[in-house]
């Protein structure tokens, strides 16, 4: 495997499917069997998904609210999305644990560094959901933090386009894909990956994000077995520069062993 621990990234808005709302069945049936693909290859997965087909925090100003109570509101979103991807995967066979930055006792566990280590460690899926716990940080923000955190190898942004492109493929048909770039040039170019917060905590750390169209089947399992998918963002834009299973972990976090009362 070209990976051995990632970090998936996945919108809110990419769980409605066709749908003008809500969640689409068979879109997050589709999803659950790509990460239990990988999963079965025995690559350690952790995901984050986004609330947008439920609420956006930045939606409450339009609505009149206060923007912080609108934050939470989108982080309990993310909570909805992150169970139905856990009964999901879990339907399928596939044990997984629900990790929250909101401490919510009867639906899931609250956020814990060193038990998100065990439970991947373990061979289970770990979805992380109401992004770091607190407002005005995007899912974007809390899936770099949280990669950093239990030292993920890469971060990969599924979206519904095949990469980062020139200019929006969706409205400029000129638009070309880019198959490597750097941080810098992403910076330079105000190219759309991700927020800045988030995208610099990536490059501050030599956390690698490839962005990757996750609609289509195969992806996901293509990519963790190192092939080129989408477009790699790195510091020096090599695909050389991207963690490999047996380099270890890029980000220079601490890393201590669990005690036994973190090993259930």
């Amino acid at each position: 495997m070209k990976y051995n621990r990632i970090l998936l990234k996945l919108s809110g808005e990419a769980l409605m499917g066709r749908q003008q709302y809500g969640i689409d069945a068979e879109r997050l049936m589709q999803y659950a069997e790509e990460i239990r693909a990988v999963a079965q290859l025995g690559v350690q997965v952790a995901v984050v998904i986004g609330g947008g087909n439920i609420f956006r925090g930045v939606q409450a100003e339009a609505f009149g609210l206060d923007r912080v109570q609108g934050d939470y509101m989108g982080m309990l979103a993310t909570v909805i999305n992150s169970m139905a991807l856990q009964s999901a995967l879990e339907k399928l066979g596939i044990p997984t644990r629900l990790l929250s930055g909101v401490t919510i006792q009867r639906v899931c566990e609250p956020y814990i560094r060193r038990r998100a280590l065990r439970h991947l460690e373990k061979g289970r899926v770990v979805i992380f959901g109401a992004g770091i716990g607190s407002p005005y940080f995007t899912t974007d923000s809390a899936a770099s933090l949280r990669a950093i955190e239990v030292e993920a190898d890469v971060v990969l942004k599924g979206t519904r386009v095949d990469g980062i492109y020139t200019a929006d493929p969706e409205k400029d048909p000129s638009a070309t894909r880019y198959p490597q770039i750097t941080f810098d040039e992403v910076m330079e170019k105000n190219l759309n990956v991700m927020d800045m917060t988030a995208f610099t905590l990536c490059k501050e750390n030599n956390l690698p994000i490839i962005v990757f169209d996750m609609n289509k089947a195969g992806n996901l399992l293509k990519l963790a077995q190192g092939e080129t998918i989408g477009t790699l963002v790195t510091m020096n834009g090599n695909v050389a520069s991207a963690a490999d299973a047996n380099a270890g972990p890029l980000a220079p976090t601490l890393k201590s062993a669990p005690t036994q009362a973190e090993q259930a």
